[in-house]
């Protein structure tokens, strides 16, 4: 165990200032994560921010990584990874909130280990021969994800889980479509090997030279055809989350959604430019999220194969259940929690007001 910081909480190893450093990364790092974060309980929300700055930060030191030295950044990322678990973090901000983040909500290892995994399979430039081998990838890099916030927020039911893990796979497939001529470009293929041959395009070809065509088109709209269903199988888990939660994960799956929409008004040419959505209209899709609405039907259907891997391993992990909203201490922090949730969903009314008004788009 590492000494607790004399300026952290009794038991606990990251201090305001990680958290603010946390919270500075995903800001910088994804304004559409951001943007729907906004929307979470601030309890919840701060953990959000810790879990999302140790997976920014593994991403890109594989992304920024020397080819040759790849494979060695993985191995140091597992051994952080294992330091954080032992509760003797490494020295920075990521480290420390992931620390206590794990131990608080009964994260399994399995989990953040599956991410890295993913992340190795980029270190070694593997490519995905079918859509079951892609969905497999994405399992792993974003449905791990999708997985570890739900239990941040205290939900460890199965079916609950497998909905969120669908959200983190369509989320990666949408940024798949996304990125295909800024990934080819980096010497990146990600798009199902089958469906290029079946296409016509040569996978080396393309990368060699990657431009738009009516078969890439082709591609891109059956990518988000499959991420498309994926959202809508998503829905019915947002229904198992805490009523306070649910606003933010629809935004997030409502912003990720409009990006297969911006591919679509763009001529699903993923080459010439990287659709982005406004942000007037994640303004307006936050307002949508926020807006009460009556609850879908509880979550039906099986985890995908490809992820079912992650539910086992909470079911195999059991785990903790968070308090009693009837306990008094909970209660007076799920007050203090909605006050500000008000608080930040009013003030993106009168942002979203005065954008409109002007006509002001940023992205």
């Amino acid at each position: 165990m590492s000494p607790e910081r004399p300026d952290a909480a009794p038991g606990l190893h990251a201090i305001p200032a990680d958290h603010a450093a946390c919270r500075a990364a995903i800001r910088a790092g994804s304004r559409s994560f951001h943007a729907a974060s906004l929307l979470l309980p601030p309890s919840v929300r701060q953990a959000a921010y810790g879990l999302y700055a140790f997976c920014r930060y593994s991403d890109d030191a594989v992304d920024d990584a020397a080819a040759h030295t790849r494979a060695g950044t993985v191995a140091r990322l597992e051994a952080r990874l294992a330091r954080a678990y032992a509760g003797a973090p490494a020295d920075s901000p990521a480290d420390r909130a992931l620390a206590d983040i794990v131990s608080a909500h009964a994260i399994p290892r399995a989990l953040p280990a599956a991410l890295l995994e993913g992340l190795a399979w980029d270190a070694e430039g593997r490519r995905y021969e079918t859509l079951s081998d892609l969905r497999a990838y994405a399992a792993r890099v974003a449905a791990s994800v999708g997985a570890m916030m739900t239990l941040i927020m205290g939900v460890r039911d199965p079916a609950v889980l497998a909905r969120a893990c669908d959200l983190g796979v369509a989320m990666q497939l949408t940024n798949i479509a996304r990125d295909v001529g800024e990934d080819a470009r980096a010497g990146r293929l990600y798009l199902p090997l089958a469906w290029l041959r079946a296409e016509g395009i040569d996978p080396e070809a393309f990368l060699a030279a990657p431009e738009a065509s009516p078969a890439l088109a082709r591609l891109v709209a059956r990518l988000l055809g499959v991420a498309d269903g994926l959202y809508a199988r998503s829905e019915a888990g947002i229904s198992g989350l805490p009523l306070a939660c649910r606003p933010a994960i629809r935004a997030a799956r409502l912003i990720y959604a409009e990006i297969g929409r911006e591919l679509e008004r763009g001529g699903l040419d993923p080459v010439a430019r990287r659709a982005r959505v406004s942000g007037s209209r994640k303004a307006l899709l936050l307002l949508r999220a926020a807006a009460p609405r009556p609850a879908l039907a509880g979550p039906s259907g099986p985890a995908l194969r490809e992820t079912r891997f992650l539910v086992e391993a909470v079911a195999d992990h059991g785990g903790m259940r968070r308090p009693a909203w009837w306990d008094i201490a909970g209660q007076a922090v799920r007050v203090l929690d909605m006050i500000e949730v008000l608080r930040e969903r009013e003030s993106l009314g009168h942002a979203a007001l005065a954008r409109e008004s002007l006509g002001h788009e940023a992205s």
